[in-house]
């Protein structure tokens, strides 16, 4: 009955939120950022301010809720890095990219991916029902903040973790089809993140190598010379403007998929620490002493129960993940299609009265 439940609601990606992260400005060494969020079914807004470390909280307190059904088979919606945090090789080139465009300099395209990880977070029929994330969108106070431990010890233990049970046979045809899958994907989507971004960053040097805003002075106010700078900025604005659209759409939805495929990833090893917690507690029962018998039953049935509990969200999460891509792919590559049109279409008008006039310069 629960996975029919939460299959029932997972079927609607539909957020009793209005959530925005409409600002960020800098405190010290830290940035506020500004959430302004309403609950659909109130008129009442919440106006709060949280730094990037309140975002860790509200995550840690959704990873480590008590009482829910098949937790570890969540995929978590993903929390961007933090600015300025050591990133892998591919993630810092990727990261490198991102800033070298100017797009990046006012924050929006951050307060963006904050925004977008809310609104996954109040989406999901399983996560909103936490009350850290009531708490979050509308006290302007937090709880007292429990410090997220990320040492290195951590890591090194997760990394070795990680390299015995991740190559771990799974029973089920699905969950290893699922694992085979992700670990393809993930490394061919953080390849098209940073070629997609090769792209943009194209256009944005050729944004900035075509024509400077010379004072006309320089061309000795000869009518075509100024002309044709007219045309070379319609033209530096139209590269400008495309490589907007690119970040803005579809890179956007790269960068997003690209996190998430870690997050599938991590919550596929969830599982599968589980069901090598199963197989060591078969292997012990059959080993077990008469005496012991009773305990090490207890034990089983234990770990089973907690097995199929992950398991079966874990099908309904993926299912979800993957219904959800592909409308979010979707939506990107029509906003792309539809804001290049309009460009261009901008551009051509622009291009078509200055051909014009040039025409008109050349009669005279």
């Amino acid at each position: 009955m629960m996975d029919a439940g939460i299959e029932d609601n997972s079927n609607h990606n539909f957020s009793c939120y209005d959530v925005r992260v409409t600002d960020a400005a800098q405190n010290g060494d830290t940035f506020v950022y500004v959430i302004k969020s309403q609950q659909i079914s109130s008129d009442t807004e919440y106006r709060v301010e949280r730094e990037f470390e309140d975002f860790e909280w509200l995550h840690h307190c959704l990873l480590t809720q008590e009482g829910v059904t098949g937790l570890h088979g969540i995929i978590f919606p993903p929390l961007p890095a933090k600015p300025g945090t050591f990133l892998s090789n591919s993630e810092a080139k990727t990261k490198k990219k991102i800033e070298s465009l100017a797009m990046v300099d006012d924050w929006q395209m951050y307060c963006r991916a904050l925004e977008e990880y809310l609104h996954l977070v109040t989406a999901h029929p399983v996560l909103v029902k936490n009350p850290a994330v009531h708490s979050f969108l509308k006290h302007r106070e937090l709880p007292i903040k429990t410090k997220v431990k990320k040492g290195i010890f951590n890591k090194l233990t997760q990394a070795v973790e990680e390299l015995r049970k991740e190559h771990h046979k799974d029973i089920d045809d699905f969950f290893q089809n699922e694992r085979d899958s992700n670990l393809t994907l993930t490394a061919f989507t953080k390849a098209a993140v940073e070629k997609f971004l090769e792209i943009v960053l194209t256009e944005q040097t050729l944004h900035l190598g075509i024509g400077q805003d010379d004072d006309p002075a320089d061309y000795a106010f000869a009518k075509m010379c100024l002309k044709l700078s007219e045309v070379l900025d319609t033209v530096k604005k139209n590269f400008e403007k495309v490589a907007e659209n690119d970040l803005n759409t579809l890179g956007f939805n790269l960068e997003l998929h690209s996190r998430f495929q870690d997050a599938e990833k991590e919550m596929l090893f969830r599982r599968t620490c589980k069901l090598v917690d199963v197989e060591t507690a078969n292997k012990n029962l059959g080993q077990a002493k008469p005496h012991k018998k009773a305990a090490m039953e207890d034990i089983k049935k234990a770990a089973d129960k907690e097995f199929d509990e992950i398991s079966g969200m874990a099908k309904v999460e993926i299912q979800r993940y993957h219904r959800e891509r592909v409308r979010a792919f979707q939506k990107a590559l029509i906003e792309l299609s539809d804001s290049q049109l309009q460009t261009a279409r901008e551009c051509c008008v622009e291009l078509k009265q200055q051909l014009a006039e040039f025409k008109q310069l050349c009669a005279e």
